[in-house]
């Protein structure tokens, strides 16, 4: 079963609309027993991070989505702010996040460039799982950025004043920056390969 995390502070029906689009059926995960179902979890995410953790919290779903993602494997998705709370600690808000990957998230230098960044950006994808090297156009939206502490979890890298990390991959942990529903069939193409993962084990 795919669960799309739905809180207010998402982008659910988005996600799902793509899900729909590429020929799956998906549900919307309000609560731990959703989660817990999962064969593959989708986390979407607009607006902050500091929002983000609140409504996970707010939904007591921030220990179950522990125990499916890193404990019993599950195939997980972060989406744009759904990338950004897998960090230890986010800039925007001050806030605390999940905290299961190493590293920060910080602002883009407003004195450089302009933020947020919005609109289509290239982005260079290492090979995967989920896709082969890929070099291709994406959809951004966002002020702040991640940066890894471990090289190793970079997946994907663009430029916006400089490199960035656009996408991250680790284990079963896979997440992009941009929002991959609104990529057209570049994003359509690597959510189809998350999908079928399953499929290819």
């Amino acid at each position: 079963m795919i669960s799309i995390i739905d809180y207010k502070a998402g982008n659910a029906p988005s996600v799902l609309h793509a899900v729909n689009r590429l020929g799956y059926e998906a549900v919307f995960a309000r609560s731990p027993h959703d989660i817990a179902r999962a064969t593959h979890i989708i986390l979407p995410g607009v607006g902050s991070a500091k929002a983000t953790m609140e409504s996970l919290r707010e939904m007591d779903l921030t220990e179950e989505l522990e125990n499916a993602v890193l404990k019993k494997k599950i195939l997980f998705l972060g989406i744009c702010v759904g990338m950004q709370i897998l960090f230890e600690h986010s800039e925007e808000g001050n806030a605390d996040c999940l905290g299961w990957l190493k590293g920060q998230v910080v602002k883009f230098d407003v004195s450089k460039i302009r933020v947020p960044q919005m609109g289509w950006n290239n982005v260079k994808l290492a090979e995967t799982p989920v896709c082969e090297f890929r070099n291709d156009f994406f959809y951004f939206v966002n002020s702040y950025y991640a940066k890894p502490e471990n090289e190793s979890d970079i997946w994907g890298i663009a430029d916006y004043g400089g490199s960035f990390t656009a996408a991250v991959r680790k284990d079963n942990i896979y997440a992009t920056q941009f929002h991959i529903e609104k990529s057209g069939k570049a994003g359509l193409d690597l959510l189809d390969g998350f999908l079928n993962l399953n499929k290819k084990e």
